[in-house]
């Protein structure tokens, strides 16, 4: 009766048969022999290649190879069960799917919940009719079709994000280059920079250049956002506070003696402004601190524009937090910007840190915070690129196990 319903369906027309012809491989697996030979010949017509198994161990033992692409396995064999290499063949499987197909009278929705429960796919009930094999084999190949062109995608995916992380890598590289120098020490003033992104590039950057024999410009900003567009506009930035001649370096200027000054830290902030609303089309803005610093006579002039703000930590240890907050640049048009004097002493230090680090959290997702910065300029009196190792120290073991959600970058001025 099984033969008669599929060895007596109608074969398929030549152009059909065509459209049909595939390479999948097919594994029949069932402890009788005719059962077997009735599913091989319908798939073998159908230009499948087929493999059969006379149990679920010999089938298991084929699978271990390069294995099949579909399975039609009875359910019930002596020894080790369809439900039973179903699971077996699903461990082994690794990353290459195969669709599975049980051969069973079962009709039960809790049998049948138990065999989609440890891993078949469909389900064919006895006797087999020839056209339901055909629709449900075909359906398998569909599913394996978009697993294939899925896998195929993931693999181009992959193969991209390689190579955008080596060019984030040579990215990460050169913006590291931007802070060429991290420790310069000029007449009275020892200057240590540090720049953490918190992925392979970031938008923060800090710097330093020489004006006069008695005067030297510091810089630090934060471009918002993160990753490659904040930093290309990081590093945009950077070139126009590149070199010492008032040609290259926007902070400065011809004075009337003929010599190079800087100009007033405001005074290129709102210049700053003006170019970034205007000139550059972006959407980006950024906090900055930029002070003009005459260490012979302890003179610092700096303005503040949304970066946090400054600590001046005197030779006895004070702390204080300096600065009134100001409006971001290229945030508003017309933004105005005021300078801030502030006079220090041999001993004392003048930090210009992001925010990643006062907002740097801890498992609990409490912040760092002022508090917390300041107990860490107390308790590092180290000096020059040491106390940015302690510091960053400190901030690891404040953040746990948890990365730097942000850039963490700074400037130490030490006089």
């Amino acid at each position: 009766e099984q033969a008669g319903s599929i060895l007596g369906q109608a074969q398929p027309k030549p152009a059909m048969a065509a459209a049909v012809e595939t390479a999948e491989t097919v594994l029949v697996v069932d402890d009788s022999r005719l059962q077997r030979r009735i599913l091989s010949s319908s798939l073998n017509r159908w230009g499948y290649h087929v493999i059969e198994a006379a149990s679920g161990e010999e089938a298991l033992e084929i699978c271990c190879g390069a294995g099949p692409d579909l399975i039609v396995s009875d359910w019930m064999m002596p020894g080790m069960g369809g439900l039973e290499f179903c699971q077996r063949f699903r461990a082994l499987r690794g990353d290459r799917y195969g669709y599975f197909i049980l051969l069973t009278s079962k009709s039960d929705k809790i049998e049948v919940a138990q065999g989609l429960d440890v891993g078949a796919d469909d389900f064919l009930t006895k006797p087999v009719n020839a056209v339901e094999l055909r629709a449900r084999i075909r359906a398998g190949q569909r599913v394996l079709d978009m697993e294939r062109q899925l896998t195929e995608k993931n693999r181009l995916i992959n193969d991209t994000l390689m190579r955008m992380d080596g060019d984030l890598v040579e990215a990460q590289r050169l913006q590291q280059s931007l802070v060429r120098e991290p420790f310069r020490r000029y007449l009275g003033l020892d200057v240590s920079l540090m720049l953490r992104a918190a992925g392979r590039v970031g938008g923060d950057l800090i710097g330093a250049f020489r004006v006069s024999d008695d005067e030297v410009g510091v810089y630090a900003f934060d471009v918002s956002g993160h990753g490659v567009a904040s930093a290309l506009m990081a590093a945009r930035l950077a070139a126009h506070f590149s070199g010492n001649s008032a040609d290259q370096n926007i902070a400065l200027r011809i004075a009337a003696n003929g010599t190079v000054e800087m100009r007033d830290p405001s005074q290129v902030a709102r210049h700053l402004n003006r170019m970034l609303l205007e000139e550059m089309e972006t959407e980006h803005y950024l906090t900055l601190l930029l002070a003009r610093v005459r260490p012979g006579d302890g003179r610092i002039t700096l303005t503040q524009a949304g970066h946090p703000h400054p600590v001046l930590q005197r030779a006895g240890g004070e702390v204080t937090f300096i600065g009134a907050g100001g409006l971001p640049v290229g945030l508003i048009a017309g933004a105005e910007y005021t300078d801030i004097g502030v006079s220090v002493a041999p001993g004392d230090r003048l930090f210009l840190g992001s925010d990643g680090i006062t907002e740097c959290m801890n498992p609990a997702g409490a912040m760092l915070g002022e508090d917390g910065l300041t107990e860490l300029l107390a308790r590092n009196s180290r000096r020059g690129l040491a106390f940015f190792e302690a510091l960053l120290w400190d901030l690891s073991n404040f953040a746990g196990d948890r990365d730097f959600d942000d850039d963490v970058s700074g400037v130490l001025l030490e006089f």
